[in-house]
């Protein structure tokens, strides 16, 4: 086993592990009940951590994590003037659909 990635918090953890699984590299994630000793310990070890089952998977699995982490995001602007950014294909000031 190797560690692959501290994460910030849990839910980024574990949604980091799953976008692994799911692109059929085994990875689990660690020190998932740790964060309830901070303060106690140093902030920095109580973090969870994604893990790789395979040693050999961990140039494809950083690389998949750097792709995932650094996704582009896109921003169109509205017939309302509105600049819409994120994933949002709908304007939230006047509901206008994202243009084709």
């Amino acid at each position: 086993m190797r560690r692959l990635a501290q994460a910030p918090n849990i839910a980024i953890a574990a949604f980091w592990a799953d976008a692994l699984r799911q692109a059929g590299i085994e990875a689990s994630v660690q020190r998932y009940f740790l964060g309830a000793g901070a303060g106690e310990l140093p902030p920095d070890q109580c973090l969870p951590e994604v893990w790789l089952m395979h040693d050999d998977q961990e140039p494809e699995a950083r690389a998949f994590l750097r792709d995932l982490t650094h996704a582009p995001q896109r921003r169109w602007l509205c017939d309302c003037g509105e600049m819409v950014e994120g994933g949002f294909e709908q304007c939230w000031r006047c509901g206008r659909p994202m243009p084709g």
